[in-house]
């Protein structure tokens, strides 16, 4: 069955990194776009990033641009998020997602931006 396995979340100070990590299984990870959401308490959730099915094209929100770089290898079926100058802002459960004409979930992981 299809996984989206995320880790590398946890708490981290302003200004500093993390690297998110997902892993997917159980569909043809080199032909689907993969997405990072995110969703902070009481908020909906929102794109954070994706790359194309190659990942020789990505998107960003606005809020993050400059700041987080997603990267994927279709070899190890694998989509990362570094996340660098972290803010408070950025607080909230982070999920891998991979869309082609339907969209699958991770369980999501925690990034706490806080000193």
């Amino acid at each position: 069955q299809v996984q989206l396995v995320e880790s590398g979340g946890g708490l981290v100070q302003p200004g500093g990194s993390l690297r998110l990590s997902c892993a997917a299984s159980g569909f043809t990870f080199s032909i689907y776009t993969m997405s990072w959401y995110r969703q902070a308490p009481g908020k909906e959730r929102e794109l954070v990033a994706h790359a194309s099915s190659t990942g020789g094209s990505t998107v960003y929100a606005d809020s993050v641009k400059g700041r987080f770089t997603i990267s994927r290898d279709n070899a190890k079926n694998t989509v990362d998020l570094q996340m660098n100058s972290l803010r408070p802002e950025d607080t909230a459960v982070y999920y891998c997602s991979a869309a082609r004409g339907i969209r699958f979930w991770g369980q999501g992981t925690q990034v706490t931006v806080s000193s």
